[in-house]
C-alpha cells in the first residue's frame, strides 16, 4: 500500500517557480502570511481572539516552537508569523469526522500529501481501523480506552509497549503520561527529543552537568559576540530574530556558521516598527561562515587551537582562573590540539586559514559570548564530541556563567524541554524514580527503556506490539520511512492521541485508533471547572497557559482526561495509590504530585500561574558543574568528520518556510525563493553542472549507508549558493533516504544532516 511520504510519488512536477532568495525577514510580507492564514482557516472572530491571547500572560502558550516570551512587557502581538500558521491551524473550524472517514478509505487517503491531510480540519472524534478493514469507523471514547487496556494487559511483558510523546504535551500531561508508562512496568518513552537535542543534551551534561541552556533573553541582549549555528530562526523561531536585533543594536556582533545563507540573519524588519514594517531593515550577521556539512567539529577545534596560540603570544586569551578554578582536562585538550595539525583541521572544516583567524579572534576579544544552536549541530554522526568541542571554547574563555554569556540549544518543539523535566525518558536517574515510587506506591522498573531509534528496531522485529503516541507525527518524524512503515504495521495496536489528520494514522497496526484531543488554544473544563496546563521553554522557564476558544467539537478530550481514562482501565489492580478520577477533575493536584517528585517545583501551582512563571534551578548559571568531577569538563575527542565518498554528495534535510516540523501550511519557501512545489533538491551549482544537471531538471535520489540503497523519486534540481559537495532537501519527503542505523555516537540522534546521496538523472 502507497502510504509513506515518498512511496506516492506524482506523476510530474509542474508548479515550481524560483525567485532569488530574500534578503531580510519579517515586515509587511510576514504580518500579510499571518494574518492570511489565521482568518482565512479560524474566521475573524476566532481568529482575533486566537492571536490577541497567543503567549500574553494570561493567555495560552503557543503551540509551535519553544522560544521564550519576554520577562516584562509584552506586545499586544506576542507572535511571528509561523506561530500564527500554527495556532490557525489549530483553530480551524473545519472538521474531521464519521462522515470525513465513510468516504475515504484509507488506501485513498494514503494517496494523498501531507499538506491535503492537514487542510481537512480537526479530529472530531474517536475513530477505529478494525482488523481487515478499509475505512476508520466511530468508537466510543469508553470503547477507546478498554481497546487499548485490552491489548496493553494481554501483553507477555510490559516492555512490549512502547510510550510515545511530542513536544506538544503539557507538563500535567508528561507527568501522567510517564506515570503511567512505569506503573504500568515499562521505561520505553521514546521521544521527539530522542530525534533533535539530545546531543545537545549528553553533551552539555558530560561537559557542564546540566542538559539545558544556561542563558536568558537577557544574557543575549547583553552579549558582545552571538553564534548562531546550524540554525535557520527565521523560518524554524522567528522570534529570535526580535531579540537578535536588540542585540545587534546593543553593538553585539553576530556570525551566523551554517551551510546556507538564510534570509532571517542577513536582515530583519521588525513587522511592528513603522519604517520597517514599511521596507526598512536591520542588518544582523556580520560574517557568514559557510561550513560545509559536518564541518563544525573541526572549525571548532581550529578555533580552539587558534585561541591556545594567541595565548602563547599575548597571555591574556585564556580565562587562566576560571580553567583553574572551574575546570578539569584542560591539559588533555591543549595536548590533543597540540598533537592536530592545521592542515588535518583546515582540510576537514572545508575553510580557509583566514577564516579561522577572524573566527578565532572574535572570541579572544569578546567576553561575554553565547553560542546558540540547533539541528545543524545535533543531526550527525559526531555531534555530541561537535557540541563539546563548542562548549570548550567557552571553557576557554570562561564565557559561562556570567552575564551575557553561555550556551544556548534552541528546542524546536513548544515543551520539548519540559516533557524531559517530567520524565519523558528512556533512562530516568534513580533519583527521580525512586521520589515517584514514594510518591505513589508503586515500583518503578529500573531497566533503561527504547529511545526512538530503538523503539523502530524493536517494532520491526517484533518485539514492540503495542504503540501509542501523546501527540506527533512518528511516521513522518523519523529517520528512514519506509523500515519505520513495516516497523508500525508489525504492531497489534497503533493509538495516536492528535488533534489534525497525519500520515501516522494510515500506517496501522493490525488495529488501530485515533483520539482527537484538545488544542493548546482551546479552553479545558473538568468537573471542578476550568483548568490550565503549564510548559517550559528554552531558557527553563516554566509558566502556565490557559486555552481560551469554545473547543472545534464536543467530543474532544484533554490530554490529561485520556490519559487518566486509559489508566484506570489498564492499570487497574496493579499500580499502588494513583488517583486518577482526582488528577482529572483538578489538575492542581497533578501539580501537587510533581512537586514533591521533580526538583525546583516547589510551591508549584502559586509559582507556574504568576504572570510570566519562573525560571528553574540551572547550577551552571552559578558555575555550580554538578559533574564527575564536580568541574566543567573540557572535553578531548578525537576528529571525526564525514565526507562524501566515490563522487557523492552530503545531504542535509531542511524545513521550508511554510511548515512547522512535519505539519505542512503550505506549498512556497519565499525567504529561499521557492513557491510551488516541495519536491525539489538544492545543489551547488559547479556540482550540477558536473553532473550534466540543469536548473529545475528532474532527478532521483539515492542514499547509501553500509551497503544499503534507499531511494526517493521525482524532484527537481535548483542550484544554490552552498559549499561544494552538499545538497539539501525538505523533510518529511526526504526521510526515506535517513538510515535508521545513522545516528550520532552516544545519543542516537538520527543524522538527518550527513546522509550519502547520489543525484541521477531521470
Amino acid at each position: 500500500m502507497p502510504n509513506t511520504p515518498n512511496e506516492n510519488t506524482p506523476e510530474t512536477l509542474k508548479n515550481l517557480s524560483v525567485s532569488k532568495p530574500a534578503e531580510k525577514a519579517g515586515g509587511s510580507g510576514a504580518v500579510y502570511h499571518a494574518l492570511r492564514h489565521a482568518i482565512g482557516k479560524a474566521g475573524i472572530a476566532r481568529g482575533k481572539e486566537a492571536l490577541t491571547k497567543l503567549n500574553q500572560k494570561t493567555g495560552f502558550d503557543c503551540p509551535s516552537c519553544a522560544w521564550p516570551d519576554p520577562d516584562g512587557h509584552r506586545s499586544a502581538f506576542e507572535f511571528c508569523e509561523n506561530g500564527a500558521k500554527a495556532v490557525a491551524s489549530e483553530a480551524t473550524a473545519a472538521k474531521v469526522g464519521a462522515g470525513f472517514f465513510a468516504k475515504h478509505s484509507i488506501a485513498e487517503l494514503a494517496e494523498r500529501s501531507d499538506y491535503w491531510l492537514d487542510q481537512q480540519g480537526r479530529l472530531a472524534e474517536p475513530m477505529v481501523l478494525r482488523e481487515g478493514a478499509s475505512h476508520y469507523e466511530p468508537i466510543s471514547w469508553d470503547a477507546a480506552f478498554d481497546l487499548v487496556a485490552g491489548e496493553l494487559r494481554s501483553l507477555k511483558e510490559p516492555n512490549e509497549a512502547i510510550f510515545y510523546t511530542s513536544g506538544r504535551a503539557s507538563n500535567e500531561a508528561a507527568f501522567l503520561y510517564q506515570l503511567f508508562a512505569r506503573g504500568f512496568g515499562t521505561n520505553n518513552l521514546p521521544d521527539c527529543s530522542n530525534m533533535c537535542h539530545e546531543s545537545s543534551g549528553l553533551a552539555l551534561k558530560e561537559s557542564i552537568g546540566v542538559g539545558k541552556g544556561t542563558v536568558t533573553l537577557e544574557d543575549l541582549r547583553e552579549a558582545d559576540l552571538v553564534l548562531v549555528i546550524g540554525q535557520n530562526p527565521g523560518t524554524n523561531h522567528p522570534r529570535m530574530l526580535t531579540t537578535l536585533q536588540q542585540a545587534k543594536e546593543k553593538g553585539a556582533r553576530i556570525v551566523s556558521i551554517n551551510p546556507l545563507r538564510e534570509a532571517g540573519l542577513v536582515a530583519f524588519a521588525h513587522p511592528q516598527r513603522v519604517r520597517q514594517a514599511l521596507g526598512g531593515k536591520t542588518p544582523l550577521a556580520d560574517t557568514f561562515i559557510r561550513v560545509p556539512a559536518n564541518g563544525d567539529q573541526a572549525l571548532f577545534q581550529a578555533v580552539g587551537k587558534r585561541l591556545l596560540e594567541l595565548e602563547q603570544e599575548r597571555g591574556d586569551v585564556v580565562d587562566a582562573d576560571f580553567v583553574k578554578v572551574f575546570t578539569a582536562g584542560f591539559q588533555a585538550y591543549k595536548e590533543h590540539l597540540a598533537g592536530t595539525s592545521w592542515v588535518t583541521l583546515l582540510e576537514a572544516s572545508g575553510l580557509s586559514q583566514s577564516v579561522v583567524d577572524e573566527l578565532a579572534d572574535a572570541f579572544a576579544k569578546s567576553k561575554r559570548i553565547i553560542s546558540c544552536w540547533a539541528m545543524g549541530l545535533t543531526q550527525h554522526r559526531n555531534a555530541v564530541a561537535t557540541i563539546r568541542d563548542l562548549t570548550n571554547l567557552h571553557l576557554l574563555r570562561g564565557a559561562i556563567g556570567i552575564k551575557g554569556a553561555g550556551m544556548c540549544p534552541v528546542r524546536g518543539h513548544s515543551n520539548v524541554q519540559g516533557d524531559r523535566t517530567m520524565g519523558i525518558w528512556e533512562h530516568m536517574p534513580e533519583t527521580f524514580l525512586a521520589a515517584l515510587d514514594r510518591e505513589f506506591s508503586i515500583q518503578s522498573p529500573r531497566k533503561s527503556g527504547l529511545n526512538t531509534v530503538q523503539a523502530i528496531r524493536d517494532m520491526k522485529a517484533n518485539e514492540g506490539r503495542v504503540f501509542f503516541a501523546l501527540g506527533g507525527n512518528f511516521l513522518s518524524a523519523t529517520p528512514d520511512t519506509g523500515y519505520t512503515a513495516k516497523a508500525l504495521r508489525n504492531c497489534r495496536l497503533t493509538a495516536h492521541v492528535s488533534t489534525k489528520l497525519n500520515r501516522s494514522h494510515l500506517v496501522t497496526g493490525t488495529v488501530a485508533l485515533i483520539l482527537p484531543c484538545l488544542g493548546r488554544s482551546e479552553r479545558d473544563e473538568q468537573t471542578s471547572g476550568a483548568q490550565w496546563v503549564s510548559v517550559e521553554n528554552s531558557m527553563g522557564i516554566v509558566h502556565s497557559s490557559s486555552g481560551q476558544l469554545k473547543p472545534v467539537s464536543e467530543a474532544l478530550k484533554s490530554e490529561v482526561a485520556i490519559v487518566c481514562g486509559l489508566a484506570k482501565r489498564a492499570l487497574k489492580g496493579r499500580a499502588g495509590r494513583i488517583n486518577w478520577d482526582g488528577f482529572e477533575r483538578d489538575y492542581s493536584s497533578i501539580r501537587d504530585s510533581i512537586e514533591r517528585v521533580v526538583p525546583g517545583f516547589r510551591n508549584y501551582n502559586k509559582r507556574a500561574r504568576q504572570p510570566g512563571g519562573y525560571y528553574l534551578p540551572n547550577a551552571a548559571k552559578e558555575r555550580r558543574f554538578e559533574t564527575d568531577t564536580g568541574k566543567a569538563n573540557f572535553g578531548v575527542g578525537s576528529l571525526d568528520v564525514e565526507r562524501a565518498q566515490d563522487g557523492r554528495l552530503l545531504l542535509m534535510t531542511i524545513r521550508s518556510h511554510d511548515q512547522f516540523n512535519t505539519t505542512i501550511y503550505g506549498m512556497d519557501d519565499r525567504y529561499r525563493g521557492v513557491r510551488g512545489e516541495r519536491r525539489v533538491i538544492f545543489m551547488n551549482a559547479e556540482d550540477a553542472k558536473e553532473r550534466e544537471l540543469s536548473a529545475e531538471e528532474q532527478v532521483d535520489v539515492f542514499s547509501y549507508f553500509e551497503e544499503e540503497e534507499r531511494v526517493s523519486r521525482l524532484y527537481q534540481v535548483i542550484p544554490y549558493d552552498m559549499p561544494r559537495g552538499c545538497v539539501a532537501m525538505y523533510f518529511p519527503e526526504a526521510n526515506t533516504l535517513v538510515p535508521i542505523g545513522h545516528v550520532a555516537t552516544g545519543s542516537e540522534t538520527p543524522a538527518s544532516k550527513s546522509v550519502q546521496v547520489e543525484v541521477r538523472k531521470r
